[in-house]
């Protein structure tokens, strides 16, 4: 409905988006069945979330909690991933404050002259801390309050 597309059109671009990228519906398809095997699914390093719906005779609740499957080995994963930056930063830097933590960025207090070389430091922590097949890109942003960050040129 926020597409403004028909229900036909919608299916057809899931039908097409699924031939185009096979291994999201492999992953998609073999999370569900592990769920229902398992009745929980599990982030990369292995903290679970129990799906007490997943084999519910109510259709609904059944597909809601197959959504909650696909989508918890992603999201906890990134939460996994940004508590480990924040404990990996805090220990390179001691030092520095950080501010505010709010899903997957990070704020920090970093002493005027010290942005830039802090930053390429606290990004390289970010994109490396949990080796994946995919690169994790992190974008680094500076200023004197929140919304007027812009991003810092390295």
């Amino acid at each position: 409905q926020s597409a403004k597309i028909s229900y036909a059109e919608s299916k057809e671009f899931i039908t097409k988006y699924f031939e185009v990228y096979k291994g999201v519906k492999k992953f998609v398809d073999s999370t569900i069945e592990m769920a229902h095997k398992n009745g929980y699914v599990e982030t990369l390093l292995g903290r679970r979330r129990y799906l007490p719906d997943i084999d519910s005779g109510m259709v609904m609740i059944r597909k809601a909690a197959e959504r909650m499957a696909i989508n918890a080995p992603l999201q906890g994963t990134a939460a996994d991933m940004i508590k480990i930056a924040m404990i990996e930063v805090k220990k390179e830097f001691p030092e520095i404050k950080m501010l505010l933590q709010v899903h997957d960025e990070l704020v920090f207090e970093i002493e005027n002259g010290k942005v830039e070389s802090t930053a390429k430091k606290i990004k390289d922590i970010m994109e490396n801390v949990l080796k994946l097949d995919v690169p994790i890109i992190v974008e680094v942003k500076q200023g004197n309050n929140w919304q007027d960050m812009e991003p810092l040129k390295m």
